[in-house]
């Protein structure tokens, strides 16, 4: 499995911006899928948006699209999840996954162990 590093939490306020990064240890075009997810104490680990690798297309779940944005770079084996507007409902865990391949972000890491998965960064909005 890849192995996958996260970065970039924080607290910010409401309003604010943030970006994580997550690093892969080998090409990330060999995992159809990447995404990012979050779980927030208390909750269920839930979707957050989907990069489709080779298509460099997105999708992202609804209570963050306009948003938060997906980005790529293979040379740096790196998915960035770019966060504004921040909300204090965004505060959780958040977690990037790889997964050879998916069909939608309703469906990716469903069961979880199909993907790899980060150890997650915390992001706090107060």
């Amino acid at each position: 499995h890849v192995q996958l590093v996260e970065s970039g939490g924080g607290s910010v306020q409401a309003g604010g911006s943030l970006r994580l990064s997550c690093v892969a240890s080998e090409d990330i075009t060999n995992y159809s899928c990447m995404g990012w997810f979050r779980q927030a104490p208390g909750l269920e680990r839930e979707e957050v948006g989907l990069l489709f690798t080779g298509l460099r297309s997105t999708d992202y779940r609804a209570s963050v699209k306009g948003r938060f944005t997906i980005l790529q770079d293979n040379t740096k084996k790196t998915i960035w999840l770019h966060m504004s507007d921040l909300k204090p409902e965004d505060t959780a865990m958040y977690y990037c996954a790889a997964q050879p391949w998916c069909l939608n972000l309703a469906t990716m890491c469903k069961p979880a162990q199909g993907c790899s998965w980060g150890q997650g960064t915390q992001v706090t909005v107060s």
